[in-house]
């Protein structure tokens, strides 16, 4: 009888903050990093770590506000600091150059830090990380600044007004995380939906994430300087795009064309979570791109 790998927990600190992270052990392979996107959390990734812990070292953090991680107190959650914590994580590992796979956010504070040392990684893969598409930032740069910060505080007086959602059974919440992706098969919305919600005093159940991460504050440049960081980075790039998704398109659009080695690998029948939607297609990419 086999004994399914599971993962450890760990704590570390970044910027005053307890962040936590998971560890799916084989310590002596080469790191690789998962990095969740936005209102999820690391036990997200258990399929895929699952499936190469007993190739490499699986590291997956629950990013600041999210999962087992501390919420800000400021209920501030800046791009820099996302990528600053995963910095230090990089660094407290002491184990690179690492191998960088991220989802959204995730994605797009993966490839910030590449940009930033791209001699601390050996491959990174963006799932829909590419940040607004450059039609969204030519909207985006026609509104005046005074008006998206007023926006900003209008809705954030809102929100705090505003009691937090709780679901009266587990299957009600499951329901809701199948709303939001309608990919997901009930067992993986189960997995999903349990890791990611706490329990209430009165049975009820509400989701990890701070909602503060809606309406984050207006961050001068962040998706205008992007293409930057992409230059810079010099190992091989994977792009992801499902064909559901919401998400441009970053070889037809252009944004492909600022990174120095990059392929695009697109899924079908699948949305902006393709490797839940299409698990096995992404692991078998995956796999080709780590091993090439």
């Amino acid at each position: 009888m086999t004994t399914q790998v599971a993962p450890t927990s760990h704590f570390y600190t970044s910027l005053r903050m307890r962040l936590h992270y998971l560890d799916w052990g084989n310590s002596s392979a080469p790191t690789l990093i998962l990095v969740h996107g936005g209102f999820d959390h690391a036990r997200s990734w258990d399929w895929t770590a699952r499936a190469l812990s007993k190739d490499y070292h699986v590291i997956v953090p629950d990013l600041r506000g999210h999962g087992d991680s501390a919420w800000s107190a400021e209920g501030s959650y800046m791009m820099a600091n996302f990528v600053y914590d995963l910095a230090q994580l990089v660094e407290q590992l002491g184990r690179e150059p690492v191998t960088l796979v991220g989802h959204s956010l995730g994605g797009s504070i993966a490839l910030r830090y590449t940009g930033m040392f791209p001699d601390k990684v050996s491959r990174i893969v963006a799932i829909e990380g590419l940040g607004l598409s450059p039609l969204r930032i030519e909207e985006e740069a026609q509104k005046a600044a005074p008006d998206l910060l007023r926006a900003w505080i209008d809705k954030r007086k809102a929100g705090a007004r505003r009691s937090r959602r709780h679901y009266p059974t587990i299957e009600a919440a499951v329901a809701r995380m199948r709303e939001r992706n309608d990919h997901l098969s009930v067992e993986q919305a189960m997995h999903l939906t349990i890791h990611g919600v706490n329990r209430n005093e009165d049975g009820s159940y509400r989701w990890k994430f701070d909602p503060y991460l809606r309406d984050a504050a207006p961050q001068v440049g962040s998706d205008f300087e992007l293409p930057e960081f992409w230059s810079r980075i010099t190992c091989p790039t994977l792009l992801c795009l499902g064909l559901d998704s919401w998400a441009s398109n970053p070889v037809k659009d252009g944004r492909a064309g600022h990174f120095q080695n990059a392929r695009l690998a697109e899924f079908t029948d699948a949305g902006h979570w393709l490797h839940h939607d299409q698990f096995d297609q992404f692991i078998t990419e995956l796999r080709a791109f780590l091993t090439n």
